[in-house]
């Protein structure tokens, strides 16, 4: 328990220190750099970290609001199935809904991203709702997006690391 709120607290204090970071941080090619919006189609291949799932597959929608050229706002839903091996037991598929910000860190490539939401229990009976969180790192160019992530699902008492793979363009 001490671990996950030691990670939490790490993952606030990074996410803190990358808004000021960029905040403070213009320049001239930022200062007249055209804001908009991005969409982005990915598929996601997890691994929990818990006894429980044995492994994770999903698809998402991520819609990006860039703010300039090294930091943006995300909403992202889809759906993500945990599967479980055993004959007795059920899959728990869900739909995230989680609202994040993305900070370019190297290169205009490379990323951090927090994000935060609920998931929402779909199927085999679950009812539950669950809060979630997820700090990421990743590489994008013009179209391709690449990340790995660490998702912590509350109330289904698991947690996920996935790697994401992504097509993105402009709208």
């Amino acid at each position: 328990m001490m671990k996950l709120r030691n990670l939490k607290m790490f993952c606030l204090a990074t996410f803190a220190l990358l808004y000021a970071n960029t905040t403070f941080a213009q320049d001239s090619q930022t200062k007249n750099y055209d804001q908009g919006f991005r969409l982005g189609f990915g598929v996601n291949g997890g691994v929990p970290t818990d006894g429980d799932y044995d492994w994770a597959l999903g698809g998402d929608v991520r819609l990006q609001y860039d703010l300039t050229k090294k930091t943006s706002l995300t909403l992202t839903t889809g759906f993500t199935n945990l599967f479980v091996s055993e004959e007795n037991a059920k899959d728990l598929g869900f739909i995230p809904a989680k609202a994040g910000f993305k900070a370019f860190i190297w290169e205009d490539q490379f990323y951090l991203l927090g994000e935060v939401g609920a998931g929402f229990a779909v199927t085999n009976g679950y009812n539950d709702t669950t809060f979630l969180w997820s700090p990421g790192i990743g590489y994008a160019n013009k179209y391709i997006d690449v990340s790995v992530r660490y998702e912590d699902y509350n109330k289904f008492k698991t947690n996920q690391v996935a790697l994401r793979l992504a097509y993105g363009f402009n709208l």
